[in-house]
């Protein structure tokens, strides 16, 4: 796979990269969470590509796990997904998954 590259993207994608960049920085900033992985794939997919390849993936990323026992999900991949904003960039079914996994995630805090 080529690496991202700026010139690659256009508005709304760009600045949804920027927003998973920011979800590294803030985990790692706020909660003492430095997850290089998601850094590293973010970097070289760039951040739609990479947030989609989670979404298809079966279950939640071991970011996911670390975020929801941190009770840090607003600052979660899938969190991000969901703003208005962001949301044209992503199917139905791709919200949906983001969704779920929330509300999944948000039901066994109170477990």
């Amino acid at each position: 796979m080529s690496e991202f590259t700026w010139s690659n993207s256009l508005g709304l994608e760009a600045t949804f990269h920027s927003a998973m960049l920011r979800v590294y920085r803030t985990a790692r900033d706020e909660c003492g969470y430095s997850a290089t992985r998601f850094l590293q794939a973010t970097r070289k997919h760039g951040g739609v590509i990479y947030a989609k390849r989670l979404l298809a993936m079966p279950g939640t990323s071991e970011g996911f796990k670390r975020l929801t026992e941190m009770r840090r999900l607003d600052i979660a991949m899938e969190s991000v997904i969901l703003q208005p904003v962001f949301r044209p960039l992503f199917t139905e079914e791709e919200l949906v998954i983001a969704q779920r996994r929330l509300d999944e995630a948000r039901a066994s805090y109170n477990q």
